[in-house]
Order: structure tokens, then C-alpha cells, then sequence
């Protein structure tokens, strides 16, 4: 049975795609609230990547509660604690089962998908363009979720991010005026809130984390892990994309963006 036909708030549209406005009431419509689940990926600028990742796990809030049950079931399932990470680092042959299930829970459900940004680090010349690797940092953060945050004036959206470093409140505030600007929002109605949280306590940053892991270890073209490079194929199978280069924008399920820096 297709998923979306057990989840009661929400239909199927055409071509099965979730119709999240379907036989929802008239007087709730100006609530529909999006949450945003934002992980990345080789993001410092000294650490010797070539390739930083800003990925998004996009999901109704109505919803959310739903996907981390589904979570906590699988867990149960393999006989791991509930308290076990999903992680991109946790992966490992005698967890790899576990992991599979975890991308076929996000590739079954027609309520989430992701976006993710994969940001070339080399050559970056943040003088010419009078900014620093934060200015930069966060123009990249716009890329990604731009295309997320909708025009629809009924719709409102609520950020979440792994908290990285003491400085992580002081960048989101900056980020949050940024993208409220950028919408005309300038009382941040539609965008209603940026919050850095602790991964270990909402398992959809946690997914996050994987879905961009995998695609920054796909970005690297790195060969380390079979258990890895497993994953990948079984994602790479189930969404009909490569993992490092850029989908069509109209994407929905599975977004991709390679940005390159522009030559002076």
C-alpha cells in the first residue's frame, strides 16, 4: 500500500505526488507550517576538502511526529537503542540494514524530500567579491533554501539546523535576515523562525545528516567504506540520481545543486 495512502492529514496528487492542501480545512489553511531539517557537510574553511555540502530534509510539521516514529520503529526492528544517532559516521557493516531502512523510509514517504547545495572550495577568491568565507558560507545557505521557502502567502516555515560551534546563533541570526529580506518579509511572518538544535534530540536533522553525508561522500568520490558506497547505490537506485551532479530544479523529491565559483 502507498504510503500516502495511510497518512490521513494529506492525499496524493497527480503523478502520486503529495497534494498537502487536500481535504484539509478551509479555516487551517493559513497555518500550514513547513519544517526545514539542515545538515552540512565539509563547511570549515581550512579543513582540506574540496567540496563543502549544505543539505535540507524538508517535511510537513503535521508530519514530522509521524516520520520519527517510523524512525524509532526501525530501530526497534534491529534491535538497536532508541537512542542510537542516524548518522552518516555511524554507518558500519553490522548497522548497515539498518541504514538501508532508514533511506527506504525517506524514499516512501511522498511527504519528505531534500535539497542539497554542493559548493565547490576551490579557487574561492572571497576579496574580489569583498566578503569573507562566512559572507560566502551563508550566500550558500540562500542557494539552498531559496527554493524551499514558497511564494504562497498561507505558507510559513520554521528552520532547524545542527548546532556546530559557539558561534551558531550569532550566524542564523544573519542568515534568518538575510532570507526574510530576500522574501519582502521583513516582520518574519513566513519565515517564522532559524534554531540550532542538538542533533541527538530531532531524528530529522539526524536524517538530514545521512542524506548529506552520503552526497559529500559521493561529492569526494571517495571509495573507503563498502558499507558506505552500499547506501549510496541503494539511494542512487531509489531516486534515479546521481548523487554530485545537478537535477533539473523542478526536482522534487531529490534536489540537487553543484555550484562552481565564477572565473575572474
Amino acid at each position: 500500500m502507498a504510503l500516502c495512502a495511510i497518512v490521513p492529514t494529506y492525499a496524493c496528487g497527480m503523478n502520486g505526488a503529495p497534494d498537502t492542501l487536500a481535504r484539509r480545512p478551509n479555516d487551517i489553511l493559513s497555518q500550514m507550517i513547513t519544517n526545514i531539517y539542515c545538515d552540512e557537510s565539509c563547511h570549515l574553511p581550512n579543513d582540506g576538502q574540496l567540496v563543502m555540502v549544505l543539505g535540507a530534509v524538508v517535511c510537513p510539521k503535521d508530519h514530522a511526529r509521524h516520520v520519527a516514529d517510523s524512525l524509532r520503529e526501525v530501530r526497534a526492528r534491529h534491535g538497536l537503542s532508541s537512542r542510537l544517532e542516524i548518522k552518516w559516521g555511524g554507518i558500519s557493516p553490522s548497522k548497515l540494514d539498518f541504514f538501508l531502512d532508514v533511506i527506504d523510509i525517506f524514499c516512501e514517504d511522498p511527504l519528505l524530500r531534500y535539497r542539497a547545495v554542493i559548493a565547490s572550495k576551490q579557487n574561492l577568491q572571497h576579496s574580489i567579491f569583498d566578503q569573507t568565507h562566512d559572507d560566502w558560507y551563508h550566500k550558500m545557505y540562500f542557494q539552498l533554501l531559496k527554493h524551499l521557502i514558497t511564494s504562497n502567502s498561507s505558507d510559513r516555515f520554521r528552520i532547524y539546523v545542527d548546532i556546530k560551534d559557539t558561534q551558531s546563533a550569532a550566524k542564523l541570526k544573519i542568515l534568518h535576515d538575510i532570507l526574510c529580506n530576500s522574501l519582502h518579509d521583513f516582520s518574519h511572518q513566513k519565515l517564522e523562525d532559524i534554531q540550532a538544535l542538538r542533533s541527538h534530540d530531532v531524528p530529522l536533522i539526524q536524517l538530514a545528516d545521512l542524506l548529506t553525508g552520503a552526497v559529500s561522500y559521493s561529492s569526494r568520490n571517495l571509495q573507503t567504506s563498502e558499507s558506505k558506497l552500499k547506501l549510496i547505490r541503494l539511494l542512487q537506485t531509489r531516486t534515479g540520481r546521481a548523487l554530485n551532479k545537478t537535477t533539473w530544479l523542478s526536482e522534487h523529491k531529490f534536489n540537487l545543486f553543484v555550484w562552481e565559483p565564477q572565473n575572474q
